[in-house]
């Protein structure tokens, strides 16, 4: 992949590359995404990036609603990360969710893209109560490594760095990131990548803070099961979603200049 003259990025899938966690509705959300086009801007191309994702887009969404409109950008680089909505519902199909993935692999390397894309961490280490979900998420994880290899789909590996687990880069409903996480996953792509200047920086541990208390870890549970759990269930029981009604924040391809003092890349 070459630096040295117009490069045009579109970022494909959910909430996670919408970016949720950095930023606000209010302000506007930025995101691992945003700041991976700041990194492909820093190596002194001409980069233009949309971005397709929209909050709580299963896998099959995303693959309907965002494949062909990135197809017809002609993407230089793609990124494509879904399947974490449909690994935490009741009723997931293994084959059918990385069976998208794959397709979605598939036809972007087939037009000429540059693909990567994520795997997703240990849950289980980020919030206990999710650890019945942890044998999907790792399998998840598999699945999406051996359909990234047929295609030559670049892997940032998170899973496979214990930074990735630090609480200090989840957001509190656990699900999304922080602005700290969104920048050490904006790294380790970069680094995937192989862009110019990228390192393995991105996964250096953070200061050890002090261990919790029993008492304040069954506390702060008991929080995240009533603030965010218990919402996200009374959703899927009403059949809404958190992205009901929206539509991809930045549709069509735009300029990025390469600062991170930018909002919006």
């Amino acid at each position: 992949m070459r630096f040295d003259g117009d490069l045009r990025y579109v970022a494909l899938g959910d909430s996670h590359t919408e970016g949720v966690g950095d930023g606000d509705d209010s302000t506007g959300v930025r995101g691992w995404a945003d700041r991976l086009a700041v990194h492909l801007a820093a190596t002194g191309a001409r980069v233009e990036y949309a971005n397709l994702a929209v909050r709580g887009r299963l896998a099959r969404q995303v693959r309907e609603e965002q494949l062909a409109p990135a197809l017809e950008m002609r993407p230089d680089v793609a990124t494509v990360f879904a399947g974490v909505n449909d690994v935490i519902r009741s009723g997931y199909d293994a084959d059918e969710v990385v069976g998208h993935m794959e397709a979605m692999f598939a036809e972007l390397t087939a037009s000429g893209a540059r693909v990567a894309t994520l795997t997703f961490p240990n849950i289980a280490k980020v919030a206990p109560l999710t650890k019945p979900l942890l044998p999907r998420v790792l399998d998840f994880n598999e699945r999406v490594r051996a359909a990234a290899a047929r295609h030559g789909v670049v892997v940032a590996d998170v899973a496979a760095h214990e930074i990735s687990t630090d609480r200090r880069l989840w957001a509190q409903d656990r699900l999304h990131c922080t602005p700290l996480g969104h920048e050490r996953i904006a790294g380790a792509l970069a680094s995937a990548l192989t862009l110019p200047g990228a390192d393995e920086s991105w996964s250096d541990p953070l200061p050890l803070l002090p261990r919790s208390g029993a008492l304040r870890t069954v506390a702060e549970e008991v929080r995240w099961l009533g603030a965010f759990l218990g919402p996200w269930i009374l959703r899927r029981l009403r059949g809404r979603s958190s992205g009901d009604g929206r539509v991809p924040k930045r549709p069509a391809l735009l300029p990025v200049e390469a600062k991170e003092s930018s909002s919006d890349a």
